[in-house]
C-alpha cells in the first residue's frame, strides 16, 4: 500500500495532470498552488462558452459548490455532463450541502452525472446520503468522519463513486474496502481552503490513477503528511499555509513513509 501511495505521488509530479477546477472564489488562489506544488497543473474556468472545451483537454475536473450561484451552477453541470459523456474523472467537494435547499437541489443535479470522487467532511455526507436531520454548520462539520462511514457506503452503493470522508481521520470507502488515514494536524482548520484543497488534490490522482481508492488516499495522505510536517515549522495559521505548500513540493519518500499512518480494511 505504501509503495502504491508514493508511486501516485511520483506519477502526479511525472506527468503533469491538467485539473480543470470550478471551484469557490475564496479558494482558487490556495488550491491552483497547491497542484503546483504538487506537480499538477491547474485551470480555473467557468465561462459556459469554454467549460465543455476545457473539460475535453483535462486530465480532471474538480467541482467545488463553495459558492454558489445561477451562472456558476449553469457551468457546473455542464461540465460534468462533458465530463460524464467523455469518461473524465471528475470530483466531486458538495461543500456546506444540507445547509439550503439550492445546496441540496444543486447538488441533487450533479450526482446525476456520478462523480468518480465525492469528498466532503461528515456533515456533507450525510446530508447527502439523507441519514441526518441535523444543520450543516456552515462549510463545517458538526460530525466526527467516523461517524458517517454508514453514510459512505450507501452513497458508494447508490452513485459508485469512491467516498471520501475528511476529518481527523480520513475514511476513504468503495465497496467493501475501508482506507482510514490518520495524518494531519489539527492547526489546519484554521487555514481556509484546506478541505477544497484535499479535493483539488484527488482530482490530480484521480487522472492519473485507475485504482480511484488508492488515488484518493494517496492524495489524502500527501496533505495530510504535509501539513503535520509543516506545523512542526509553524507559529501559526499563516506560516502553517506557507509552509504546507514547500512540503508538497519538497515531500521524500521516506518523509512520506516515516510519517504515514494508515490503516487498510476489506
Amino acid at each position: 500500500m505504501k509503495e502504491f501511495l508514493w508511486n501516485s505521488v511520483l506519477s502526479v509530479r511525472k506527468n503533469a495532470p491538467l485539473v480543470h477546477n470550478i471551484t469557490n472564489y475564496v479558494v482558487m488562489n490556495t488550491t491552483a498552488n497547491a497542484l503546483l506544488a504538487v506537480g499538477a497543473s491547474p485551470i480555473m474556468a467557468h465561462a459556459h462558452p469554454e467549460v465543455e472545451d476545457m473539460v475535453s483537454i483535462c486530465g480532471a475536473l474538480v467541482i467545488n459548490i463553495g459558492t454558489l450561484d445561477e451562472y456558476w451552477v449553469a457551468s457546473m453541470l455542464k461540465a460534468a455532463a462533458k465530463a460524464h459523456q467523455l469518461g473524465k474523472p471528475w470530483v466531486l467537494d458538495p461543500v456546506g450541502a444540507g445547509a439550503t435547499a439550492y445546496r441540496n437541489e444543486t447538488v441533487a443535479q450533479l450526482l446525476a452525472y456520478k462523480p468518480i470522487v465525492i469528498k466532503g467532511n461528515a456533515s456533507e455526507i450525510m446530508a447527502l446520503a439523507k441519514v441526518s436531520q441535523s444543520v450543516t454548520k456552515g462549510v463545517d462539520s458538526v460530525h466526527q468522519s467516523t461517524e458517517a462511514i454508514d453514510a459512505a457506503r450507501m452513497l458508494n452503493e447508490t452513485i459508485g463513486s469512491v467516498v471520501c470522508v475528511s476529518g481527523a481521520t480520513d475514511v476513504i470507502v468503495s465497496g467493501d474496502k475501508t482506507i482510514m488515514i490518520h495524518n494531519g494536524h489539527a492547526m489546519m482548520q484554521q487555514v481556509t481552503g484546506l478541505g477544497c484543497t484535499a479535493s483539488a488534490l484527488s482530482g490530480a490522482f484521480a487522472a492519473i490513477g485507475e485504482d480511484r481508492l488508492q488515488s484518493t488516499a494517496a492524495a489524502m495522505a500527501m496533505l495530510g503528511i504535509a501539513g503535520e510536517m509543516a506545523q512542526r515549522k509553524s507559529t501559526g495559521p499563516g506560516s502553517l499555509q506557507l509552509h504546507i505548500l514547500d512540503m508538497l513540493y519538497s515531500l521524500t519518500e521516506e518523509e512520506f513513509n516515516d510519517t504515514l499512518k494508515i490503516e487498510y480494511h476489506g
